[in-house]
């Protein structure tokens, strides 16, 4: 959407300062919020968390990650084989994916391989992580 609007691809955060901003417009309504985004950094981390903070409410960090022994190519597959459903975003390249800064989380999340289960499984998994943090309320997946 800021793309299209002719914001170009020097964004840097734009896209990451309106999804805040979105998601606590919508925390301040009593929805709950499922942040879907590429989280490589710190930074970005603890932004998300900070928004969850100032809404006064539950949160839970998801990371997923493509681990398959059987087939270590996987991860490289799903990347060039996704087609774009925005109008004119072009998607990263697998080189983009490989060289794209990322730093291991430092707290505690949860991790989930898309590689060992069913998607019902991984809804199940965050449902289960959710009601053992005390969510009540709206709250925020991260």
């Amino acid at each position: 959407m800021l793309r299209g609007a002719g914001l170009g691809p020097g964004l840097n955060d734009a896209g990451y300062r309106v999804a805040y901003a979105v998601a606590a417009d919508n925390l301040s309504l009593g929805r709950t919020v499922i942040a879907d985004s590429v989280n490589p950094l710190p930074v970005t981390q603890d932004a998300w968390v900070e928004v969850a903070k100032q809404a006064g409410t539950h949160w839970l960090e998801v990371e997923t990650t493509c681990s398959d022994p059987a087939d270590p190519a996987e991860h490289r597959r799903r990347v060039e084989s996704r087609v774009s459903d925005i109008p004119g975003f072009q998607l990263p390249t697998w080189q983009e994916v490989v060289v794209r800064e990322y730093r291991p989380w430092q707290r505690q999340h949860l991790t989930i391989d898309t590689a060992v289960g069913t998607v019902a499984e991984y809804v199940q998994w965050i449902c289960e992580a959710m009601s053992r943090g005390s969510a009540q309320g709206r709250s925020v997946v991260l």
